[in-house]
Order: structure tokens, then sequence, then C-alpha cells
């Protein structure tokens, strides 16, 4: 398995300051540079075109049936209350723009929508980044916090006219904002499976501290890809059974398949902490019984060893044959020596037959075989 690089990164909580008033815009520290573009359409066609400032947005809202503007980067507060201005987007819901690393969640105002979902990222390790979604009856704006961008199967559909997005509302794309970013998590699922197969090979073949510490960033990154999907599956549903007046039919149907990707994307997760989560007492198991085997090993060694030691413990006592017949007699012999060590040969064979006939020696090599 190639070196998985650990990272460990610190959960960044953004806040207002104590004190401040209610909706106020702060950027992170670390914002990206804001970035505008737009894509306009309708049954006759469309028109997409990136956008030096933000007045320029009403010429389109003018033309075409559905407006969808894409905010990319959220480090400058006055484009993002430009922007609130042109949309009549509530100054509290523009807050929890710029708060990055909300909860996802689904808030009414009035007649518009505000949806916070997270988009996700798989290289080295697991990135998220916030989306933060607003509908009205002919717009939808999307607010992204950085790079990632996991919305290009919703404009590919607009572009192409693929299905019934440029026949229907701002309604349908809200649907296919969601639906590109809950299709996104499947291929970052298998990721996590491939990776998590290769884990339990490493802990079975070769147990070490490198592999548990990988182990825990994978339970690590589950755990942040669950906080982004749990409360989505909440805020679908709430799609779905309260907002008949803002949302058509056919819309709350295609909804009814997103919750449905949710489930299932739940599913693995809490499948995959559950397995993360086994490798550890794989991991624990796999080294009792290496120990085990390496006590074995030493045992055996001890108990060959012990019959030629009692021997030349026995043949190493100093008593003089001089003084009585009885003492050590062996020693004057001419074969005594030779003796010594035939015996000692055929105690440590016998002892090694004994251990073959009780099949002690038989699981030792089929273990070494294994490993």
């Amino acid at each position: 398995m190639s070196k998985r690089r650990r990272t460990k990164r610190k959960t960044r909580i953004t806040h207002l300051p104590p004190g401040s008033a209610p909706g106020t815009l702060i950027p992170a520290p670390d914002a990206v540079k804001t970035n505008i573009s737009v894509i306009a359409y309708g049954p006759e066609g469309f028109v997409e075109k990136e956008l030096a400032a933000a007045k320029e947005i009403q010429q389109y809202r003018d033309k075409w049936p559905v407006v969808w503007v894409n905010v990319e980067g959220v480090g400058s507060t006055d484009v993002v209350k430009e922007i609130g201005e042109i949309f009549h987007i509530h100054h509290l819901a523009l807050e929890d723009v710029l708060n990055v690393h909300e909860r996802a969640k689904i808030e009414r105002y009035n007649d518009d929508l505000f949806l916070v979902m997270h988009m996700m990222e798989y290289k080295d390790h697991l990135d998220a980044e916030q989306l933060s979604v607003f509908s009205g009856k002919h717009f939808v704006v999307t607010f992204q916090e950085g790079p990632i961008d996991t919305l290009d199967p919703a404009r590919e559909r607009i572009r192409k006219g693929q299905g019934h997005i440029r026949r229907l509302g701002s309604d349908y794309l809200v649907y296919s904002i969601i639906d590109s970013v809950l299709d996104s998590y499947f291929p970052i699922l298998e990721e996590f499976g491939e990776l998590l197969d290769k884990l339990e090979d490493d802990i079975i073949s070769k147990p070490s501290h490198e592999v548990v510490g990988n182990v825990h960033s994978v339970k690590r990154e589950l755990l942040t890809l669950r906080r982004a999907v749990w409360p989505l599956r909440e805020s679908i549903n709430t799609l779905i059974r309260d907002m008949e007046v803002t949302f058509s039919e056919e819309t709350r149907i295609h909804l009814r398949d997103c919750y449905d990707h949710a489930v299932r994307i739940i599913d693995f997760i809490e499948t995959y902490r559950e397995l993360a989560a086994d490798l550890m007492d794989v991991y624990l198991s796999s080294l009792s019984n290496r120990m085990n085997e390496v006590m074995k090993v030493l045992t055996i060694i001890t108990t060959l060893f012990v019959p030629p030691t009692l021997i030349a413990g026995i043949y190493g006592m100093n008593f003089n044959t001089e003084i009585s017949r009885y003492n050590m007699p062996e020693l004057n012999w001419y074969y005594g020596y030779p003796f010594a060590l035939a015996l000692m040969a055929l105690l440590t064979l016998g002892v090694i037959g004994l251990l073959w006939y009780k099949g002690w020696l038989g699981v030792l090599s089929r273990h070494n075989g294994e490993t």
C-alpha cells in the first residue's frame, strides 16, 4: 500500500466578535477572493458569463426566466452585501454565508429559501467547503466558500438542455444543485472503501503504528462526512414535506430521489465507521497473535537447549575423581567427551521428535509460511 499522508487539521470555527450586531458581515481571515458568474436560461436557450461587477446581474434578471448567480469565494463583504441587496436576501442569512462551517440546514425568509450544504473533495485527505444556496421565484444564488466545485453536472444539464431543467423553474435548479452535491459523495465513499480494504490487509500482514494512525484518520474524516450528510437529509425531507407552495409536485418527486441518495450515503458512512472500529480490534488481535507466535518460538528454542544445558551442567561440576571412584568416573573415560556430545544430540533430537509428534512444530511452520 502506498504511504498515505496523514494530516491533522485544526477545526476552524468562525464567529463574530462578542457584542456584534446581528447581520454583521465579517469574512474569515483565509477567505478566498470573490468571483461572480451567471447562467441565465429558459426553454429557448441559455447564456453563461463571468461578471466583473455585481451590478451586471440586473440585466439578466429582466430577460430570462431563471437566473443562476454563482459566487466563488466570500472574501469581499461589499460584493456579498451588494448581491444580497439585489436579491433582497435577509441580513442574517448573509451572515451565515460568511460564517462558514455552518451546519447543513434549510430556512425560509418570506417566499425565499436559504439552504446550507457542504461540498467535499478527496485527494490526500478529505476537504470540505460550505455551499450556501438562496432560492427565489426566478433566481438561485449560490455562494461557494472556496475552489471546491461539484456543481458542474448541474451546469452541464443547462448547457446541453438535458432533462427538464430549462423547461422548469428555479425550484428544479435547486434540486439539481442538491443532486450534484450528493452524487459527488459517492466517489469519495468508494475511495474510503478501497482504503479500508488496504488498511485491513496491512493490519493483518504487518501491523504498525503508522497503519493505526491511518485508521484513526479515516474515522475522523468519515465523521466529517457524516456531519455534512446527516442534517442535509433532514433538510431535504423538510423541502419535500413542508414546501408544497415553493416546490412543484414534479420537483418534489425528484427531491425524494435525493432523499434516498442521502439515506444510502449515511448507510455507507455508518458501515465504514463500523469497519474502521473493527480494524482496531483486528490490530490488537494481530499484535496478540504475533506475540504468541514469538513466545512459542522462544519457548521451543529454550526447550531444545534444556537437555544439552542439563548435561553440560552435570559434567561441569568439579568433583575430584582421585578421592572417590564415584566422583564422575566418565571424566577419566577415553570416550567421555564424544559420549557427552552424542547424548546431548540424542536428547535434543528426542525433544524435536516429541514436539513434532504433538503437532506444535507443524503449526509454527504454517504460521511462518503465512507471514
